[in-house]
């Protein structure tokens, strides 16, 4: 029975990738490193395959770390590196545009200078440096709306069936019971139920849009195809998230998935002010339900918690007691090393590696300097994201979700670290790309058109746009790319 079952996963993983194909968006070989990085974040490290890392709570798993994972990690970095070498001229632009991110990754480099473990914390900031590396390869594709596809899609259809197979047919590697109470959580691909509704959080935002933009697609050609992968894979997403009974990420995906929907579907939505209003009421709804009381009766006990949220009042406490420095922190990734640990477990009673806060957790590993700095990127990133629906609603309504999905998930998980999908998602949605002169004419020649033509048909419309791009926008791309020697 196991293995008809395995062979039927495969099976229905090649016909999921089968279905969603679209021979005419192509992406390059090297969308395979941040892919990678990403199937490896969002699963188990290649040590806990094999069975050859430390034990959950021994002291070498986080200041010794896995020579194979290191190795792995060592190489994709490589990887990425060669690639971004190869783009340097858009990589530096990209930069200039994103100083805010920059300062925030710089900052945790700079922090581990006052760590109690600068090695580790190195280690950790490299992985920092790299889930932004990753971000850069994506947008950075000749094509960026179909990497950002593959990279979801690639990691939907092979996480999600895997993580059902493991929970149904490997108990030993998909579950997982409590050392003190023998209460099983079910963990499937990953090493928790927390982990495992994350990956169901990123991979359904993803799922919700594709199924939307199929949706609406004009083109008949292989719609409904699409539509049936696209709503078994989401079919398999919210069973899992149902089984892990993971609250945060049901939560959000609810959210974060109702607002795209919303954005999407309703052109009154799609005003600038709507926007903002919706991204507030989204936010504020467990804003107000976890941090000031207001429904908490009800919408906190209607998704099977108490009222400290399972533990986690009291581990913010005693983060809050533990925390040595207010201004600088204890070193980027630093927090939950040495005597800290045993602090925090002696007041909670509990055996914690994480805040359980996004936002306490910067304040622990890098003080309110990291809070701030923290503040500006999402501040900038939400302009960004904001620009970006109003100049592409596909994209910008996807960026929207992802950067709102973040911002309610650390409100109580930690998300805002290396190495976690949350996180790699939050810098994808955030990055602004620098639009190029040719986009820019393009733009400007439609938006002319536009108001020259008020009320033309459709067809007459799009010819006139197409004769003011050929008649004069064209010219001038061509006589300033021989002007630049075709360095474009």
């Amino acid at each position: 029975m196991v293995t008809v079952a395995t062979l039927l996963t495969i099976c229905g993983i090649v016909g999921l990738f089968y279905l969603e194909r679209q021979p005419e968006s192509r992406t390059s070989k090297t969308l395979w490193v941040p892919t990678i990085w990403l199937l490896n974040a969002g699963s188990r490290n290649i040590s806990e395959w094999t069975n050859t890392g430390p034990g959950a709570f021994s002291v070498d798993r986080y200041l010794e770390g896995n020579p194979i994972d290191r190795n792995f990690q060592t190489a994709i970095l490589a990887l990425a590196l060669a690639v971004l070498i190869s783009r340097r001229e858009r990589i530096g632009r990209i930069l200039r545009k994103n100083i805010p991110i920059a300062l925030f990754i710089l900052y945790c480099l700079i922090s581990v200078l006052w760590s109690d473990f600068p090695a580790v914390s190195f280690k950790r900031w490299t992985k920092l440096a790299g889930d932004f590396m990753m971000v850069m390869i994506i947008v950075t594709e000749p094509v960026p709306r179909a990497a950002i596809r593959q990279i979801l899609l690639r990691t939907g259809c092979l996480l999600v069936p895997l993580s059902i197979l493991f929970i149904r047919y490997y108990p030993e590697w998909g579950r997982h019971y409590s050392r003190w109470t023998g209460e099983v959580s079910y963990t499937g691909i990953t090493m928790d139920k927390n982990t495992l509704g994350m990956v169901c959080l990123i991979v359904g935002v993803g799922v919700v849009w594709r199924i939307l933009q199929t949706y609406r697609d004009r083109v008949k050609r292989r719609k409904w195809q699409r539509l049936i992968a696209q709503g078994a894979l989401a079919g398999m997403v919210v069973w899992l998230l149902l089984t892990a009974n993971s609250a945060t990420s049901l939560s959000c995906f609810i959210l974060s998935g109702g607002l795209m929907a919303v954005l999407k579907l309703s052109p009154l939505a799609r005003r600038p002010g709507m926007v903002n209003l919706l991204v507030f009421v989204v936010l504020a709804v467990p804003f107000s339900a976890m941090f000031l009381d207001v429904g908490t009766s009800g919408l906190v006990q209607g998704i099977g918690r108490n009222s400290t949220f399972t533990g986690r009042t009291i581990l913010w406490e005693a983060v809050l007691r533990t925390a040595e420095d207010p201004v600088l922190g204890s070193g980027y990734e630093s927090f939950w090393l040495g005597e800290r640990v045993e602090k925090v477990g002696a007041i909670t009673g509990q055996h914690p590696n994480e805040a359980h806060n996004g936002y306490l957790e910067i304040y622990a590993n890098l003080g309110w300097v990291g809070v701030v700095l923290l503040s500006i990127v999402i501040v900038t990133g939400y302009g960004h994201a904001l620009s970006g629906f109003r100049y592409d609603q596909e994209m910008g309504a996807l960026r929207l979700a992802y950067f709102v999905a973040a911002l309610a998930y650390n409100f109580s998980e930690a998300g805002f670290k290396m190495t976690h999908p949350v996180w790699i998602l939050f810098l994808w949605a955030t990055t602004v790309v620098p639009t190029s002169r040719k986009t820019q004419m393009w733009k400007a020649s439609r938006e002319e058109s536009h108001d020259a033509d008020g009320g033309l048909s459709t067809s007459k419309r799009g010819a006139r746009v197409g004769s003011a791009y050929l008649g004069g926008v064209a010219p001038r791309i061509i006589t300033n790319y021989y002007q630049e020697g075709g360095s474009r």
